[in-house]
């Protein structure tokens, strides 16, 4: 892999969002591709949105080389490159690739002079607030009042667009259409505002405790889900040998904080026999206030912190973690998360467990994550998203499509599988994360309507707007890739990792109880979110094998594909015509049995219209790390 191979100029080598129709805009200005979202549509327009009407937006600056900076980005990343592993300094990077003082100040000074007012500025945008006639005279674009969902959001009426002067400057503007833009943390079970406790029977390990009294499923007696596992478990199923993340920084991105997190990890660790946090070793970065905590419900975020801090520091006991909380869920809140990881240089890797249905994002608002993450592979910072808990998405938002920024050309989308790990911690195998539901009969003899209704899976599927990357040719199949048309699009996910619920991770948490009291106390938990901090984790370990930062890790993951350093994950590990399930017993109260217990059988491997094949698969990706995968990354990789 070390020959110098010839890179597709620009962002076309990665995959970019795919432009709308051009719209016509005025003489001696430039479109501002993405801005008009798709669903502001003829039929949709309900007319002109008021000349008083308050618009809030961010215009993002280009930088002084836009497209040197895709091409940089995709060349460090590549193993196959002669500039792979040159990464820049944070400060570097800025003087290479960042807005330009002039920039700036020409940006700042068309936005006045338009009637907006600034609101903030920093090296990524300009922020601006104002009436909608200022926005539109600013942008040279009607903004109009459209039926989206049952509900009237404002948007363009077509593309915004920028002077001429200013083409090489403006990379964006968001805000001009508001419908929500919000991210969900992609955890499967309730969150921590009242506490949750789990009802056994349990398994310690995949098929321990056979429910001989419950009927067969699939022709046979099934195991009681697992209790959850420990980061014992996980390391030794992911082939972490020797390696603990000495040496590297994991950072975790979430909205608001946990005000008991380090007090949780802490005694979380000491509970499941892993290493003692160091003095140091875990750190927060946080805002200096938090906005939205009603809309985005501030505690349930709390849970999804508590699974990826502990999760990370499981597989990978001796990494430092930072925690960088969002002021809210909303993607400037975000993205502002990001990028201080960024412009601070704060980690090597970034753990993202949360995202938003495709149809939600906007290539304007896609094109601001993207410039981000392709900041941070200059500096050799790789960022790891969820790929979502629904599947398909068909019966949670109506069609068929992938989660964001997972969708992301420049991000590592990780999918989920159903673990089992037995007895000494071996290795038996994995499917595909997908549940379908049956309880119990009122007579206990048979399983109601078995198997029962889809209750969730991993993400995955066919990008509709970003392109296919160059290191996904040759390996997604064209039946993937090409699933929405001609052209071959991204599909994700990238790599998977445990993330069913009922063969899920232990967590503690503080949480609040009936009685009125707040304690501490641990649950099993599951998605995709399980199976991000998990990745993040192992790719630590990889690091230091590697002893450089991995960096942006998609080329270098793909480039492993034909080898035996993957579990190739597949629905029927066990044989063709054998399918599998647990039985799983859950307190109908969520905290006691003073209510009764429900009693289900939980099928795997069933993952809506989704399934895990062999070869590359929409659910899995290219599999989960086997034994050797992590080593490889400690000597010159050879296919």
């Amino acid at each position: 892999m070390a020959a110098t191979l010839p890179l597709l100029a620009g962002a076309l080598a990665l995959g970019i969002p795919s432009a709308q129709a051009a719209d016509p805009v005025p003489s001696g200005r430039a479109a501002l591709a993405g801005t008009k979202p798709v669903w502001a549509t003829g039929s949709a327009d309900q007319g002109a949105t008021a000349a008083s009407t308050t618009v809030n937006a961010r215009v993002y600056l280009a930088g002084r080389d836009a497209k040197g900076l895709d091409a940089y980005a995709a060349a460090v990343s590549d193993p196959r490159s002669a500039s792979y592993g040159k990464y820049l300094s944070a400060a570097e990077t800025q003087a290479r690739f960042g807005a330009t003082k002039g920039q700036i100040d020409a940006v700042t000074k068309w936005l006045k002079s338009s009637g907006l007012t600034i609101t903030g500025s920093n090296q990524h945008y300009i922020s601006v607030s104002g009436d909608a006639a200022a926005a539109q005279k600013a942008f040279a674009t009607p903004l109009h009042n459209y039926r989206k969902d049952q509900r009237t959001y404002r948007a363009p009426a077509k593309a915004a667009s920028a002077p001429d002067a200013l083409a090489g400057a403006v990379l964006t503007v968001t805000g001009l259409d508001n419908a929500p833009h919000r991210a969900t943390h992609q955890d499967t079970l309730p969150g921590p505002g009242a506490g949750f406790h789990n009802a056994g029977p349990f398994s310690t390990y995949y098929g321990s405790n056979v429910a001989k009294t419950l009927p067969d499923a699939y022709g046979t007696k099934i195991p009681y889900a697992v209790h959850g596992y420990t980061g014992e478990q996980l390391r030794a199923a992911y082939g972490a040998g020797k390696y603990t993340g000495k040496g590297v920084t994991v950072a975790i991105t979430d909205a608001y904080a946990s005000p008991t997190m380090a007090k949780d990890a802490a005694q979380y660790a000491k509970n499941n026999g892993d290493k003692a946090y160091k003095k140091g070793q875990y750190t927060e970065v946080l805002p200096a206030e938090f906005n939205s905590t009603e809309a985005c419900d501030a505690s349930g975020w709390y849970g999804e912190e508590s699974l990826d801090v502990e999760a990370v520091h499981a597989v990978a006991p001796e990494a430092n973690i930072v925690y960088v909380g969002g002021a809210s869920c909303n993607d400037p809140d975000l993205l502002d998360a990001l990028n201080k990881v960024v412009d601070n240089r704060l980690a090597d890797m970034v753990s993202n467990s949360w995202g938003d249905v495709e149809a939600n994002e906007t290539p304007d608002v896609q094109a601001a994550y993207d410039q981000t993450f392709k900041l941070g592979a200059i500096e050799g910072i790789g960022f790891y998203f969820s790929s979502g808990d629904n599947g398909d998405e068909a019966a949670h938002a109506g069609k068929k499509q992938v989660d964001t920024p997972a969708n992301s050309a420049w991000a590592t989308s990780v999918g989920g599988t159903s673990l089992a790990v037995g007895k000494h911690n071996t290795y038996q195998f994995e499917t595909g994360w997908g549940t379908e539901k049956a309880t119990l009969s009122a007579d206990g003899k048979s399983w109601v309507n078995f198997p029962g209704a889809y209750t969730g899976g991993a993400g995955g599927g066919t990008s509709s707007t970003v392109k296919q990357p160059f290191y996904q040719r040759g390996i997604v199949p064209d039946s993937l890739a090409k699933a929405n048309g001609a052209t071959p699009m991204r599909t994700v996910p990238d790599i998977a990792a445990v993330a069913d619920p009922n063969t899920g991770f232990l967590v503690g948490q503080t949480q609040a109880w009936p009685d009125g009291s707040v304690k501490y106390d641990e649950y099993r938990i599951g998605g995709t979110s399980l199976a991000a901090p998990v990745i993040a984790g192992i790719q630590a370990l990889a690091q230091q094998a590697q002893r450089f930062p991995i960096g942006f890790a998609n080329p270098g993951i793909y480039a492993r594909y034909h080898s035996p350093l993957f579990h190739d994950v597949t629905d029927h590990p066990l044989g063709a015509h054998r399918d599998l399930a647990v039985a799983r017993v859950d307190f109908a109260n969520s905290v006691d049995a003073s209510k009764g217990v429900l009693t289900s059988v939980r099928s795997l491997g069933k993952d809506s219209s989704l399934a895990a094949v062999k070869g590359y698969d929409d659910v899995t990706g290219v599999g989960s790390p086997a034994p050797g995968y992590v080593a490889s990354y400690g000597f010159p990789f050879r296919r």
